[in-house]
Order: C-alpha cells, then sequence, then structure tokens
C-alpha cells in the first residue's frame, strides 16, 4: 500500500503540503494540468528553491494577479469542485478538507455550516492549496496517509479578516479536537487551519517510522525563516507491506449499574452510526457485589469527543475512561459482487496473500426479506458463491472514499 507521512517538522499549511510533494517527485506541469480542471484564472501557481537549515525544500507561492472580492459559501466551493472535470477522488479529497474548514468556521463563530462565508479560506489561493494539495496525492498514488503528531505554535498572535487571533487559531484546534497534537513553545502559526484540515481529512493517525519503506522524501519550506527550527513539512513517500495495515483508534470505557437494559441496542446502534468502529456491553460484578454493565467503545480518534458526548447524553454514567491504542488489522476492502441474488455488498480480506470474501450481513437480511426467504438459506448460498468468485478472481472492487 502506498502512503504519505506528514512530518510536521514546523507544522503543516497549504502551500507546504504542495511544496513537498513537488520535492517528492511531482511534475509542476501535472499540477498545473490539474489545476486547470477547475477553470479558474487570475492566478499564476510560482514556485522555488529555497534552503532551510542547509535541506534543499521547495516553497510554492500563488501570485494573485486579479483577486475577485467573492466570499465564497461552502456549498459553493463544493459545487465549484464537483462540477470540474478533476477525478472522483481528488473531488472527494477536496471537499472533505473544505468540509472540515467550514464547520470549523461555523463552531467557532457560532453560526451554521450554509451561513459560513470563508474569507482567508475561499480566496483563491486557498483553493489552489486545498486542490492542489488533493491532486498532488493523486499523481503520488497515496492510498492512506499518516502524520507525527501535529506541531503548534502557541503564546503569538495571527492577523485573520476577523481580526487579531491567539496562535494556535481556534479553528485550528477546531479542526484537531481529538487528534494527536504538540503544542511547542514558537509563537508562530506553525500549522494554519488549511493545513490541520488537510492532515485531519486525509490522515488515518500517527505511524511507527519502522514499518514504513521509504521511498521518496520531499520538503515544503514555509514562507518564513525561524531561529529556532527549521521551517518546512517533511513528506514521507513509502509502502507498507500488505499484509499489515495500522491506524490509531480510542478505546473508551465506563461502567453502569442504574440504567433501563431496553436501552442498550439503542445506545449500541447510535455509537455505530457515529462511526464507532466496535461497541459492546459486558455484564460484570462491581463494587459491594453489585451487578453491572461494562461498556466499552472503540472508536477512530477524529470521532473521539462524538462519541464522549454520545455516551453521556445516553448514558447515567458521570467518567470515562479513555485510552490511545494502536491497531494492525489484516487488509480489507469493500467490494460488490454479482451473485444469483443480484449486485452483492460483501468484505474482502487477505489473508496469508489469499483472498477471503464474505457477504455483508445487512446484505443477507435485505436479500432474506426481498425475496421471503430463510436467512440461513440466504448465508448458505452466497457463501458458496463468494468463494467461488473468489477462486477465480472475478471480483469488482470499489475503493472507500
Amino acid at each position: 500500500m502506498k502512503i504519505a507521512y506528514f512530518d510536521t517538522v514546523a507544522g503543516i499549511a497549504g502551500d507546504m503540503t504542495i511544496g513537498a510533494c513537488l520535492s517528492a517527485g511531482v511534475r509542476l506541469e501535472d499540477l498545473k494540468a490539474g489545476l486547470a480542471k477547475l477553470g479558474l484564472d487570475g492566478y499564476e501557481l510560482l514556485t522555488r528553491h529555497v534552503r532551510r537549515s542547509s535541506i534543499d525544500a521547495v516553497q510554492v507561492d500563488v501570485a494573485i494577479s486579479r483577486q475577485p472580492h467573492i466570499h465564497r459559501t461552502f456549498g459553493g466551493i463544493s459545487e465549484l469542485i464537483t462540477r470540474s472535470s478533476l477525478s472522483v477522488l481528488v473531488q472527494q479529497r477536496a471537499v472533505g478538507i473544505f468540509r472540515l474548514l467550514a464547520e470549523a468556521e461555523a463552531a467557532v463563530h457560532g453560526t451554521s455550516l450554509e451561513e459560513v462565508h470563508f474569507h482567508e479560506v475561499g480566496a483563491l489561493d486557498s483553493i489552489i492549496d486545498v486542490v492542489g494539495a488533493s491532486i498532488c496525492l493523486e499523481l503520488l498514488g497515496i492510498e492512506r496517509a499518516y502524520s507525527s503528531p501535529v506541531r503548534l505554535g502557541r503564546g503569538g498572535l495571527v492577523q485573520t479578516q476577523h481580526g487579531p487571533m491567539p496562535t494556535p487559531a481556534p479553528a485550528t484546534l477546531e479542526i484537531l479536537r481529538g487528534y494527536p497534537v504538540e503544542f511547542t513553545s514558537y509563537p508562530y502559526e506553525l500549522t494554519t487551519p488549511t493545513g490541520a484540515a488537510i492532515i485531519r481529512a486525509l490522515s488515518v493517525g500517527t505511524l511507527d517510522a519502522e514499518q514504513v519503506q521509504v521511498e521518496q522524501v520531499g520538503y515544503g519550506a514555509g514562507t518564513k525563516e525561524f531561529p529556532e527550527l527549521p521551517n518546512f513539512l517533511r513528506l514521507v513517500v513509502g509502502t507498507i507491506a500488505p499484509d499489515t495495515e495500522h491506524d490509531e483508534v480510542s478505546v473508551i470505557e465506563t461502567n453502569f449499574d442504574d440504567m433501563n437494559p431496553q436501552v442498550y441496542p439503542v445506545l449500541i446502534e447510535r455509537l455505530l452510526e457515529a462511526g464507532a468502529h466496535d461497541a459492546y456491553l459486558v455484564p460484570v460484578v462491581m463494587k459491594k457485589g453489585r451487578p453491572g454493565i461494562l461498556l466499552s467503545v472503540m472508536v477512530p480518534r477524529r470521532h473521539e469527543q462524538e462519541a464522549v458526548a454520545l455516551i453521556y447524553r445516553e448514558t447515567s454514567t458521570i467518567g470515562l475512561r479513555i485510552q490511545h491504542i494502536s491497531r494492525r488489522k489484516l487488509p480489507r476492502r469493500e467490494v460488490t459482487v454479482a451473485t444469483s441474488f443480484g449486485p452483492v455488498r460483501a468484505k474482502l480480506v487477505i489473508r496469508d496473500g489469499r483472498e477471503a470474501v464474505t457477504a455483508e450481513f445487512e446484505e443477507c437480511k435485505r436479500i432474506a426479506g426481498e425475496r421471503r426467504i430463510p436467512l440461513l438459506d440466504v448465508m448458505r448460498t452466497l457463501e458458496q458463491e463468494l468463494r467461488t468468485v473468489a477462486a477465480a478472481g472475478d471480483i469488482n472492487q470499489e475503493r472507500r472514499p
């Protein structure tokens, strides 16, 4: 699997991301060809090589020749991207980044997603940064991204359209809720909201460097030179062995002994709908010999706060235990398989280099209900058919966004 590792030596911004990708091997001509699909004019993408602590890095600047005074909404930006001829993957990544920015702006300023009007973020140079970064990752063939804990400055001020803001900017912190960060003593805006959104939208968490087979390394320079640290983002492009995958998750646990058991199925259902990988209940004997229930929830780090809020809202607990752990799993992907019941969604897992395909339970349940036949008969039939299809290699694989 081709991966990108964002090493936030001096934080991350949109222009630093593009610079690091160009340094790692993306051709400027290919990037410009991709950006041309947006149909925007009035700008020029400029690059130059600079030295940061004697290391060669690429600095990117979006030179605006004709800046229209447009306060764009998230809906307008999303429409601009999705109506272009960019690939679906680039569109999904770019819109996902802007959605995070819009949600953060709405939370910070106490408004709704629809009412947010971008200023810096919606400006032409920021659209080029976000879409350009998404194009670069596709050109590098990146399937998954990881990062170091995101480095943040503190103690300084940054000028925005809303006036002076403390460092890190409120939107940056909002975007990085639940994601590993490192507060430094540098009084600079190391990580911008756009850079934070790129990490949060694309990265699945942190990664141990020894798991990666390094292929390319790139350095994207920030606009300023700092005396205390080299102002660049380091991008490592490499591969992870196909028999292992790795991500960071939060495990949230709590005990309770005073709830109506009728609530339990609804609680589990809502946790899974909120993005939890897994959620289950275990009978336990609590202090003073009282029978109780242990709730255990495993969620992606980016959904930790949502899960915490949901548990407090839906249960009687007054305290939670939270652990941040690494998860290793066999490679898997969703696929669509032609069967005697029609197209069926299934899960393909690679184990010891061999592919195994299993129909999703909800699909089996759907088919049994639609055709009014026993669920066990559907499951047995699909098991036999999918085994044959996997052996023949005749699978239409659908990648997740």
